[in-house]
């Protein structure tokens, strides 16, 4: 490590500790040359992450632009801020794991819609109400139909909370859009 006085290259460390949340390591370090004392800090290497917009632009990855459409779709649903920066966290990590380098909106909007759809419906259906840029309730219906078939019992998945006879008569489920609202004039 270089000296920031002299420029001299050897130097001791006096000390070592953790820092950044055990992100990295905070070091004092000693010139052996002019005694000049000074910091340095030791971090993982990550590779950017390029977004690419769906106009074609392309910018880097921005967790605190992730972060507030997370947290205007959580408002109100219980989720702490903890929940979120976890699945911030969790997602960066994914991506910085993997080959490439550059990712598509979508794939981004896509990994988000995973983790919520564990924790909260309502702020799953939000979130993917602006990702995936719902134009009407038609969408909205196709996304709870969506929701909702995923977490059938009969797909395997998790329970919904209602168990149904399939040799039964089925209701009207409020997740259906009605005819007059289906129908285009």
């Amino acid at each position: 490590m270089q000296c920031p006085v002299c420029q001299y290259t050897n130097s001791r460390v006096l000390e070592s500790r953790s820092a950044e949340s055990g992100k990295s390591i905070r070091r004092r370090r000693e010139c052996l040359q002019c005694q000049h004392r000074f910091t340095t800090y030791e971090r993982i290497e990550f590779v950017p992450i390029t977004v690419m917009k769906r106009d074609g632009k392309r910018e880097s990855f921005d967790r605190s632009k992730l972060l507030r459409g997370m947290v205007r779709a959580c408002e109100k649903t219980g989720l702490s801020a903890l929940d979120l920066e976890s699945i911030i966290d969790e997602i960066e990590a994914e991506l910085q794991q993997r080959s490439q380098r550059e990712f598509p909106t979508q794939e981004i909007g896509e990994l988000v819609l995973q983790r919520l759809k564990s924790l909260s419906e309502v702020a799953y259906v939000r979130f993917a109400s602006v990702y995936r840029q719902f134009q009407g309730i038609r969408d909205f219906a196709e996304a709870l139909n969506h929701f909702q078939s995923d977490t059938d019992p009969q797909n395997g998945n998790e329970p919904t909370s209602t168990e149904e006879d399939p040799s039964s008569p089925r209701e009207s489920s409020p997740l259906e859009t009605p005819p007059s609202l289906c129908s285009a004039s």
